[in-house]
């Protein structure tokens, strides 16, 4: 009844009120805290929250596709979080790009759609609503990097250069990388082109492993100083026990060099703990030198490689960049600041077809009945999930209803523990992969809610083959018509099949 009344919502437009987080974020925010060590932020960028408890202006611009129009997009109060429903009222009906990422510090160091370098064509903006996600218990979106997109300034203020020490970090996630060329943020080379060895001082983060051995699967939080991503003063990771950070939905990834002779790379679990320290030595002496002193440039990079190598994946949600190097303490006050807003925890709503609530899909086919959607090696399967289950296969089940990315009046779902991900059909098998921004994408990636066709529960119609709904068959999911040429095709069972009952998530 849940699901049927969360439909009737949804295409009513209307909502079930659940008591909001205050709009603000509380104490000091993450370049407060930078500042009162000594080190204060030349860059702040977020498009999910203030990075100063003072802060008040805009985070990002989207420019919309129907009318090339702009807007910015601001907080919801002074020190708080991002107003994605403003984001969502100026693109409704069409489709938006991110153009512009603003820098919250007195700097002004904007970033903007990168323009073409040594090793990549100009970039693209990426689609502004690929990466809903909470925080602080408000929905916002981050950046969700594809290949060919990139962010850049290169004509910045109080950024280091040749040899200055600076720190930097970023939020980002470990569930959408790559071993492409080059997921960074961070100091690069102001022309677009590799200038040389140390020309760059910025994180990377990805499973691109420049320098064997590298130890487990990634993904690892690397230094790219220009031609190889450092793991140590030797290229290659020198510590046995840097395995990566694995799947994490979120992930800390920080990097401070001196610019002289010492650089360190740590990493966190952005959702709960500490920072671990991977590497603290000695500048590369690899490569024929030239890092020790740096020759960093000065510009400003989100996305690419320093020449504009874009062949990269990646999710961006915050960063910043200091001036000096930040002490162990501050690092650790900003993460347990970054712990503390909560990336990725609950929406508030659970059960209904509602934008914002988490699910989980149970087939109600009698041989079924306690089987549910899940997502496995990329794909879509129909799997046993009960109270003994392990929370990753929990996790697996669940899944967030989101708008539907082709049309409101639809749904999309997205993966609860692989952000920015969507349950899509290609091939006619549905599979879990990351927004790219494409019209195919969003078509395939949404879903029209009805009275289920065997008379319990909701069916879901294919948005661009509204014939086929989805159906589980041979315990793999597909959208499927009532006859037809394929095996999921079958009349067989199908009212059944295509019937789902909409539960509360398995997941928290």
């Amino acid at each position: 009844m849940g699901a049927l009344l969360g439909a009737l919502a949804l295409v009513l437009g209307l909502s079930i009120g659940f008591g909001a987080p205050p709009a603000a974020a509380a104490g000091s925010l993450p370049c407060d805290v930078y500042a009162s060590a000594g080190t204060p932020c030349v860059a702040a960028h977020s498009l999910a929250r203030a990075l100063y408890a003072s802060y008040g202006g805009s985070l990002y611009q989207v420019q919309r596709a129907s009318d090339g129009a702009t807007a910015n997009i601001g907080l919801l109060a002074t020190g708080g979080y991002a107003n994605a429903a403003a984001q969502d009222s100026f693109c409704s009906g069409t489709t938006c790009i991110i153009t512009k990422i603003y820098d919250q510090s007195a700097r002004h160091n904007d970033l903007t759609v990168e323009g073409a370098g040594g090793a990549g064509a100009a970039d693209v903006g990426a689609p502004a609503d690929a990466l809903p996600v909470t925080v602080g218990g408000h929905q916002v979106y981050g950046l969700e990097i594809s290949a060919g997109m990139g962010y850049r300034d290169n004509s910045t203020s109080g950024v280091a250069t040749n040899g200055g020490a600076e720190g930097m970090y970023m939020v980002t996630s470990g569930t959408h990388v790559n071993g492409s060329c080059c997921f960074d943020y961070g100091n690069a080379e102001t022309n677009n082109k590799d200038t040389g060895n140390g020309h760059m001082d910025a994180i990377n983060f990805g499973t691109e492993c420049w320098f064997a051995p590298c130890y487990g699967s990634g993904p690892w939080v690397q230094a790219d100083l220009e031609n190889g991503l450092f793991q140590s003063n030797l290229g290659y990771s020198t510590n046995t026990s840097n395995t990566g950070t694995g799947a994490l939905p979120f992930v800390t990834a920080l990097l401070k060099n001196n610019g002289q002779n010492h650089f360190a790379l740590k990493y966190g679990n952005a959702q709960s703990g500490g920072l671990t320290t991977t590497y603290s030595g000695g500048e590369p002496s690899v490569n024929g030198g030239g890092y020790s002193p740096m020759h960093q440039e000065g510009a400003i990079v989100l996305g690419t490689g320093g020449d504009n190598s874009n062949g990269s994946i990646g999710s961006f949600f915050e960063g910043v960049m200091t001036s000096g190097i930040p002490t162990d303490a501050a690092d650790d006050a900003v993460q347990a600041d970054i712990v503390s807003v909560g990336y990725g925890g609950a929406t508030g709503s659970t059960g209904t077809l509602n934008p914002g609530s988490e699910i989980s899909l149970r087939a109600t086919t009698s041989c079924c009945t306690t089987d549910y959607i899940r997502h496995q090696y990329n794909a879509a399967v129909l799997s046993s999930v009960t109270s003994g289950s392990s929370g990753l296969d929990k996790s697996d089940a669940t899944w967030i209803v989101r708008r539907g990315l082709a049309s409101a009046s639809c749904v999309s779902f997205e993966s609860r523990n692989y952000p920015g991900d969507f349950l899509r059909h290609y091939n006619f098998q549905l599979l879990r992969q990351p927004m790219d921004g494409t019209a195919q994408f969003r078509a395939d990636a949404t879903f029209c809610p009805t009275t289920g066709k065997s008379g319990t529960g909701t069916s879901f119609a294919s948005y661009n083959y509204p014939a086929k709904y989805l159906r589980h068959y041979n315990y793999n999911v597909y959208v499927a018509g009532n006859g037809g040429s394929n095996a999921w095709d079958t009349s067989t069972s199908w009212t059944d099949d295509v019937s789902w009952a909409v539960t509360a998530p398995w997941a928290p």
